[in-house]
């Protein structure tokens, strides 16, 4: 399979075309309820991809958390968020803990509508034909317009190349209908790899049954198709805002206003000239 291929259209934008030979669109549910902060995911991630190590001993404050963001070199990072916040089990009717932990694993969103992507000079992204978003680094020439468009900061280049770097969702192993590594190191299936809109019925389900058990902070994050990137190819179930786990509360593509910040900006060129060739015909 050649990565230098042309982009495949997002499964929608092939049906609007009448084509529709194609792999159903694949992505992440994260389901941080059940997350335990294990970093199986992480280590896995970084094996199967060969990534560099992270300090190992490194102290940043937040808790266990020893890789604190994602980066060029740790494509799923797990968060550790402590809370000073009275736990309640109906089952047992009354204050259980006055303490509880936020765990999430975070990784690239395979935005829709992909930032990165589209500023992209080099054709270096890539949209697969599973409808996420690809690096190819032997194409990539560091300029860094991807590090900058991402809206959730997840693109970053790497010191020892310079080139850009993120999560492929395993696109090597994906293609081969396996697994990606992440997903298949979780030991309790907080990360579920499978067709989106699956994904999302079990998402959904999987809400009202902790609002049935009186969980009411449970809400889905970038599920939703009209939102400022369209959805993503992974998304997540929270227990909070989604500043706590620091994530933007209302992502969005960064591109949405260049057309018309390009249309300003030839309107002055244009006003501009007008103007010196009027002074210059008036100067005659």
């Amino acid at each position: 399979m050649s990565v230098r291929s042309a982009a495949p259209r997002l499964p929608e934008v092939q049906e609007e075309t009448g084509y529709s030979e194609h792999p159903p669109r694949m992505g992440f549910f994260t389901d941080t309820s059940i997350c335990i902060g294990c970093k199986a995911c992480e280590v896995a991630c970084k094996e199967w991809n060969r990534l560099p190590p992270d300090p190992p001993f490194q102290l940043t404050g937040l808790s266990f958390d020893n890789t604190e963001q994602l980066s060029a070199s740790t494509w799923r990072h797990v968060a550790f968020i402590e809370q000073r916040k009275p736990v309640r089990r109906p089952s047992a009717g009354e204050q259980t803990s006055d303490h509880r932990w936020l765990m999430a694993s975070d990784v690239c969103k395979h935005c829709t509508d992909a930032a990165c992507l589209d500023v992209c000079p080099t054709g270096s992204l890539f949209r697969t034909e599973f409808g996420t978003v690809v690096v190819q680094a032997d194409i990539c020439n560091g300029c860094g317009y991807c590090v900058s468009a991402c809206p959730y900061g997840v693109i970053d280049k790497r010191e020892s190349d310079g080139l850009a770097w993120k999560c492929t969702l395993c696109y090597d192993r994906i293609g081969e209908g396996m697994v990606p590594a992440c997903a298949k190191a979780c030991p309790t299936e907080s990360i579920q790899y499978g067709e989106l809109s699956d994904l999302l019925d079990r998402a959904t389900a999987r809400v009202q049954t902790l609002h049935r058990e009186g969980v009411t902070d449970a809400r889905l994050y970038g599920h939703d198709p009209d939102d400022g990137v369209r959805g993503n190819g992974a998304f997540f179930l929270l227990l909070d805002e989604p500043e706590v786990y620091g994530l933007p509360p209302a992502p969005k593509d960064t591109t949405r206003d260049l057309p018309a910040m390009w249309r300003h900006m030839a309107l002055a060129a244009l006003t501009v000239a007008a103007g010196i060739i009027t002074a210059f015909a008036a100067g005659r």
